[in-house]
């Protein structure tokens, strides 16, 4: 609570609007290739960056492609090398961008594999452009399901099924394997294999640029998954190849894909700052720490494990030891529970514990928070005081965002804050980054996000492409609902700040869109003002 108290006094002497960066001063700038065009892929990596008093740039919006048409990643190298406006101290690239125009565009054989080599070669002449500045990269090792879409969709369950059980030697493994390729078009079975075989490759030649010190560090991301399949042989293929280099410290393979960047820009502004937090996990229940969560293909304490060290962090099983506590919740089921468990995080922030918390889905449908945890959440005036909190997608996904802000504010605690000026960007961008999980993992994709689906009347189609007049519709319906909760919860979310009594604060400029014409992701903006008195 101690820092807590400071917080607010610093805030108390800021007049005007929260929530804007001053642009004339960064201690850090980084330039960013993301995995795509979306929010979780460009806003919110800029957005962590800011809470860490860092500039991230990217390339322009237009180079980027939007869902199946892919990026240009020919005009972004030539964008790159011909841009003027400074030097980087740091470099983040997902591969998958770079290689094949996006994570959409990793999925299909639309490139070549000697054409996705070639660009990937361009990281030697960024590493030679940029001497000064670490490279760090990310690249996706395929997941078993293409891309949803109107053209797929009599075939994509197949294929996704076939991609699973096509790895097993048994009778029946072989068995239903002949008869799903029967059934699946062989053009389309044929694109599959030559798309994940040239994406393979794209991963050893990353690993080749780690040994050769081009690449600081690569995090191999394993998408959307399970246990079994053709995905296995993939992964421990590339895990022999950087045990066989020697590369264990620098190349990481591990579940997720969409919040990987944010926890590349972790690790990169924790090693920028020579600061390395320890962290410890508490789990909802023990039965949940040794579950394999949906899409995933390992226990999830290894999941949050992994991500922690990907951040830059130590993960300590000593509660002494521990700077953040990491209370991971994934009891849905079980009854009772989400009450007592943000009773434990409240204690510990009471205690004195800077908190992050992340809260999973262990079914897989929903994709979003759990509507008691985030009740009980508030009733506890709980969200203000967290270092970091996500409720999204898979478990990977919530775990590496709720973990990279609450890594990156821990540094701006321990580094930044004391620095003259700078605490007022960096609390608002701190707030700004809460204030839009919860808006999106929790008002969206829990509440907003079915209702919406029920008005279009569109049943299992979330992920779905929708026409340019339906997703309008779907825009004007989700907007007016978001707008109203938003005005609600901003204002418990302020008065539950501590010495709020001191403290005047209103929300304003809401915005709301579907970037993706589809329900699965929405872009969320708005600002804060705040004035004391």
């Amino acid at each position: 609570m101690r820092f807590l108290s400071f917080l607010l006094v610093v805030l108390l002497s800021l007049p005007g609007w929260v929530g804007a960066q001053n642009q004339s001063a960064f201690i850090t700038r980084v330039l960013l290739i993301p995995l795509d065009d979306r929010p979780t892929s460009t806003q919110l990596t800029q957005r962590l960056g800011l809470i860490g008093n860092a500039e991230v740039v990217i390339p322009p919006r237009e180079l980027l492609g939007k869902f199946t048409t892919a990026g240009q990643p020919d005009k972004i190298i030539d964008w790159i090398e011909n841009r003027e406006g400074g030097t980087f101290d740091i470099v983040i690239v997902a591969l998958d961008m770079l290689a094949y125009g996006g994570l959409v565009g990793s999925r299909m054989h639309r490139v070549e594999s000697a054409e996705a080599l070639r660009r990937v070669e361009f990281l030697r002449t960024l590493a030679r452009q940029m001497p000064q500045a670490k490279l760090y990269v990310q690249n996706v090792i395929m997941r078993l399901a293409p891309t949803p879409s109107d053209s797929n969709e009599a075939y994509r369950a197949r294929l996704e099924r076939w991609a699973e059980v096509s790895a097993g030697t048994d009778v029946h493994a072989q068995e239903t394997t002949a008869a799903l390729e029967r059934e699946i078009p062989e053009t389309v079975l044929t694109d599959y294999k030559m798309a994940r075989r040239r994406n393979f490759l794209t991963n050893l030649k990353a690993i080749e640029l780690v040994k050769e010190g081009v690449i600081a560090y690569l995090l191999l991301s394993q998408d959307d998954a399970k246990p079994q399949g053709i995905h296995v042989a993939d992964r421990e293929r590339l895990l022999t190849e950087i045990k066989k280099q020697g590369l264990e410290e620098k190349v990481a393979v591990q579940p997720g894909a969409d919040e990987v960047s944010m926890i590349l820009l972790a690790r990169a502004l924790t090693q920028f700052h020579g600061y390395r937090p320890t962290i410890r996990a508490v789990y909802s229940s023990d039965s949940v720490r040794n579950a394999t969560m949906p899409f995933e293909d390992r226990p999830l304490h290894r999941t949050v494990s992994q991500h922690i060290r990907a951040t830059g962090a130590q993960e300590v099983t000593n509660g002494k030891r521990a700077e953040i506590v990491f209370y991971v919740y994934a009891s849905r089921q079980e009854k009772g529970r989400a009450e007592t468990f943000a009773a434990e995080i409240e204690a510990a922030v009471k205690a004195g514990n800077k908190v992050i918390l992340a809260d999973i889905d262990p079914r897989g449908d929903v994709q979003g928070s759990d509507p008691n945890f985030a009740d009980a959440l508030n009733r506890h005036h709980l969200f203000p005081a967290l270092s970091g909190y996500a409720a999204w997608n898979t478990a990977a996904n919530t775990i590496g965002t709720a973990l990279s802000q609450g890594v990156v504010f821990t540094l701006a605690q321990e580094k930044l804050l004391s620095k003259h000026g700078l605490a007022p960007q960096i609390l608002a961008a701190q707030h700004w980054f809460t204030l839009h999980r919860v808006m999106d993992d929790f008002y969206f994709h829990t509440l907003v996000r079915a209702k919406t689906n029920a008005y279009l009347d569109q049943r299992k189609q979330s992920s779905l492409i929708m026409s340019d007049e339906k997703n309008q519709r779907a825009e004007a319906f989700s907007q007016k609902l978001m707008q109203g909760y938003f005005e609600t919860f901003t204002r418990t979310y302020f008065k539950n700040i501590p010495l709020s009594s001191r403290l005047s604060c209103r929300a304003a400029d809401f915005q709301f869109s579907l970037p993706w014409n589809r329900m699965f992701e929405a872009s969320i903006n708005f600002t804060i003002r705040c004035d004391s008195f």
